[in-house]
C-alpha cells in the first residue's frame, strides 16, 4: 500500500504539471465539432480547479498503474500455484491492454460521433456552451465504461477455459444478450438514443467475439454418444 501511494503521489506531481495538456487532449473531441461562437464555461468558483485536480488524479492512477499492478502481483503470487500464476499474469497484461484499447476506441470513434450529434442541434440562436464539470464527468465516464467493456472478451476466454461457458451456450442466449445490452446501455448512458446506440453496438459486437473465443478456446463438450 505504501509503495502504491508513493507511486500515485509522484505520478500526480507529474500529471498536475502537465494538466493543461491533458485537459486539452480530453477536450479535443468536442473542440473539433463545436461552432465558432461556442466556448466552455465554469459556473462555480472552484469548478475549474476541481476539474484540473480530478483529471490529474485520474491520469496519475493510469500512469502509476504498472507499479500498482506489480505490487498486487507480488502480494498474491506467493499464495498461488504455478498453474494459477501462468493465468494471472497474462490476465493483468491483456486486461490493461484491452482497457487502453477500449478507452482509445471511445476517444477516437465514439466521442467525436456522439459530440458531433449533440452539437448538430445548435442554431443561430442556440449556441452550445457546456460547463467544464459536466463535460469532463461525461468524458471520463465514457472512457472508463468503454475500457471496462473491452474486458468482456478476456473474461469470456477464462470462463471458456474453465468450462463455465461455451460457444453453443452463448449463441443460444444471443437474443437475451442483445436485449440486455440495450437495457444496460439505456441505464448507464445519457437519456438520448445516440449515446445508447453507440454503446450498445460495440457491446453486441464484443458478445459475438465472445462466442468465437468460447468456440475456439473452450473445453470440448462431449455428445451423449461419445460419452
Amino acid at each position: 500500500m505504501l509503495v502504491c501511494i508513493v507511486a500515485m503521489a509522484a505520478a500526480f506531481v507529474l500529471t498536475y504539471f502537465f494538466k493543461e495538456r491533458i485537459f486539452a487532449f480530453l477536450m479535443e473531441p468536442f473542440v473539433k465539432v463545436m461552432p465558432a461562437k461556442s466556448s466552455f464555461i465554469f459556473i462555480g468558483v472552484t469548478e475549474a480547479f476541481i476539474t484540473y485536480f480530478k483529471i490529474s488524479i485520474v491520469a496519475a492512477i493510469l500512469l502509476s498503474s504498472p507499479v500498482i499492478l506489480h505490487q498486487i502481483w507480488m502480494f498474491v503470487a506467493p499464495g498461488l500455484y504455478e498453474k494459477e500464476k501462468r493465468y494471472l499474469f497474462p490476465f493483468m497484461f491483456f486486461g490493461s491492454l484491452l482497457f487502453i484499447s477500449g478507452a482509445l476506441f471511445c476517444y477516437f470513434v465514439v466521442m467525436p460521433t456522439l459530440y458531433g450529434f449533440f452539437v448538430s442541434y445548435a442554431a443561430d440562436f442556440i449556441i452550445p456552451m457546456p460547463d467544464l464539470k459536466s463535460y469532463m464527468s461525461l468524458t471520463l465516464k465514457l472512457l472508463v465504461i468503454f475500457g471496462l467493456m473491452f474486458q468482456i472478451p478476456l473474461a469470456a476466454f477464462y470462463l471458456a477455459r474453465a468450462g463455465i461457458i461455451n460457444g453453443h451456450l452463448l449463441a443460444s442466449k444471443r437474443r437475451y444478450a442483445v436485449l440486455g445490452v440495450f437495457i444496460v446501455s439505456a441505464i448507464i448512458t445519457p437519456p438520448e438514443i445516440m449515446s445508447q446506440v453507440l454503446l450498445a453496438l460495440p457491446l453486441w459486437g464484443l458478445y459475438e467475439v465472445c462466442i468465437i473465443i468460447a468456440r475456439i478456446f473452450g473445453k470440448k463438450v462431449e455428445s451423449h454418444e461419445e460419452a
